[in-house]
């Protein structure tokens, strides 16, 4: 059996929008994602994945689950190749459960926790130093910061001097503070010191906004330049943008996002209107970091200097984007004028002139693909076309989307002076295959609409309480039951739901919470609630206070029938048997209650 630890490690890695986009092309719907349903035969999309929830749900034939439930139906494997397959697909190494300690997983995830919660105390810290700083602050204005932007980035200033965090945080010599990159132990002495010192501090926020690492600037002159946290158990330069979580509204209204160098272009972009825009982390584009990219709009804008190194650093994002390429999304790369970044040239031109030069003056992959491929070679010689086909055939290879890549192959093919099946054999690509729906390697399946709709209009206040619950895991903390009462069913269905949210420390996601209950009693269960209750798609819509409001009364509904129904037990065998002093306790304990409460 595959530990429950790894599998909310492997729900965190992948993303249930990339592992769907694989086998069903998907659509963005809001804030969802669409498609016709692969499980069953319908012309209008009502299949919908939340990337929020890491769920799916099919509204028209009731198939609903997680990444890990979607292959395992998809493929028509079981739940242990599954989890295989997608912890292959992520480089992760399925552990064998007895090489593996209970005790340390609950450390490992309380430790998790407590690194983001210093991460939070430092940033807390720095944005307070800020407003004192003078000098930050003049720098800050000097850009042509606001204190709006600011405000909304969490811009913050590191003091000069060597140990200004330990008025920040309860013990400087916790050994977390240099796990988390904030502190740096001299090898020679032992003696330890702030990371950051006078610079102005840029907070790094994962996709769920904790903040998992820092880029710090110079105010003046210095190196280097910009300061980075290090590789910590939060933070992987590889896997994270910065600006993101930020920019998550823009970019959806957009349908847009713009990759740029820079945390002050990002800020001073966004000082201008141009909310959709991330940076790298001082290092190149990765594979990880296109595919983030691609599951957040169809429109993703490469945006470098023009100079040599910004050309490297482009032909380098083309060659990490190949493996990610998705047919209906678009990757573009923009030059600016040698003597002009993001944030010097919005300065100078406005918003406007340089969305319009994104637009209309950057290059389709495709067309910067091919031309810098062909800078340097004589096409009118065959050693030329020989040298071309040479160079193209390995980053062919790579190209993940197969209309994409045949077009690049053809428009290539005419440059060589070759047809596209001769290209296909002189770079040892064969002819793609052709894949119908309902024969997946292991034979025909098929899939048709139930023949009657088992949908349920009226849910019992539990179910309708835990169907809440399943949907939004955070409010977990808004539960109340009590103690004092044994449950059962749908009852005690509901207090193990909310048990194990809260011990996970961070509440997680609709998928992490369902794929932790396959195997138990209540497992039937949930999966009745699902069915009967995700009738409307605005169950995949975000939650607004009224809902949370709503969840409460309930609870607190419950809590008073709950409460009742105690309270006319022990009455009846207070008459019949006499009560024990525990529950005359009890029994005083409810009645004041009772007439406390204003309802």
């Amino acid at each position: 059996m595959i530990p429950q630890d790894f599998i909310d490690q492997l729900l965190s890695r992948v993303d249930i929008v990339d592992v769907v986009d694989r086998y069903v092309p998907l659509k963005r719907g809001g804030q969802n994602y669409m498609a016709c349903c692969p499980f069953h035969k319908e012309k209008s999309p009502s299949f919908t994945v939340s990337p929020s929830k890491q769920f799916y749900h099919c509204f028209g034939c009731g198939a609903h689950g997680s990444a890990i439930g979607f292959v395992m139906e998809y493929q028509g494997i079981g739940f242990i190749d599954a989890v295989k397959m997608l912890a292959e697909g992520i480089g992760m190494q399925v552990p064998n459960e007895r090489e593996v300690n209970p005790e340390a997983s609950r450390k490992a995830r309380e430790k998790q926790v407590s690194l983001e919660q210093l991460m939070q105390q430092a940033s807390d810290f720095y944005r307070r130093e800020l407003k004192g700083a003078a000098n930050a602050v003049a720098y800050c204005k000097g850009r042509g910061l606001s204190g709006e932007v600011a405000a909304r980035f969490g811009l913050g200033y590191s003091p000069d001097g060597w140990q200004n965090l330990e008025a920040a945080v309860d013990n400087y010599q916790d050994d977390k503070l240099v796990e988390a990159g904030l502190v740096i132990v001299a090898e020679d002495s032992g003696r330890r010191y702030d990371r950051f010192r006078d610079r102005l501090m840029f907070p790094i926020r994962n996709q769920r906004g904790a903040i998992v690492g820092f880029g710090g600037r110079v105010l003046g002159k210095g190196e280097p330049k910009y300061l980075n946290s290090p590789e910590t158990p939060l933070f992987e330069k590889g896997r994270e943008l910065y600006g993101l979580y930020e920019a998550r509204q823009a970019i959806r209204e957009k349908n847009r996002v713009l990759v740029v160098e820079g945390y002050m272009d990002v800020v001073a972009l966004a000082q201008y209107g141009i909310g959709y825009a991330v940076a790298t982390l001082g290092t190149a584009t990765t594979g990880e970091h296109v595919r983030k990219l691609l599951k957040h709009a169809e429109q993703v804008y490469f945006c470098f200097d023009g100079d040599a190194a910004g050309q490297k650093a482009a032909w380098r994002a083309l060659e990490n984007s190949l493996p990610q390429l998705v047919d209906g999304k678009a990757l573009n790369f923009l030059f600016l004028p040698t003597e002009h970044d993001p944030d010097s040239y919005v300065r100078e031109f406005g918003a406007d002139a340089f969305e319009q030069l994104l637009v209309q003056e950057s290059l389709p992959l495709s067309v910067y693909f091919t031309r810098e491929l062909c800078r340097g070679i004589n096409l009118g010689t065959p050693e030329g076309k020989a040298d071309l086909i040479r160079q193209a055939t390995p980053l062919l290879a790579q190209i993940a989307a197969p209309a994409l890549g045949y077009m690049i192959r053809k428009r290539l093919a005419e440059m060589a002076g070759v047809d596209v099946d001769e290209l296909d054999m002189l770079t040892g690509g064969g002819k793609p295959q052709r894949f119908e729906r309902g024969n997946r390697g292991g034979g025909k399946r098929e899939y048709r609409l139930p023949e009657q709709s088992q949908r349920v209009v009226n849910t019992t206040m539990v179910k309708k309480l835990i169907k809440w619950l399943l949907m939004n895991p955070q409010w977990a903390g808004d539960v109340k039951l009590p103690d004092s009462l044994a449950l059962s069913d749908e009852l005690g269905c509901f207090a193990m739901l909310a048990e194990r949210v809260l011990e996970h420390g961070e509440a997680p996601n609709t998928a992490k919470l369902i794929e932790g209950l396959r195997g138990t009693p209540y497992e039937g269960l949930i999966d009745s609630v699902l069915q009967q209750a995700m009738q409307d798609p605005d169950e995949f819509a975000d939650p607004g206070e009224d809902d949370r409001q709503l969840f409460q009364d309930g609870n607190a509904r419950l809590l008073k029938m709950l409460h009742a129904e105690q309270l006319e037990r022990l009455k009846l065998k207070d008459r019949h048997e006499g009560l024990t002093s525990e529950e005359k306790v009890l029994m005083a304990q409810l009645l004041r209650e009772m007439f406390s409460s204003p309802n």
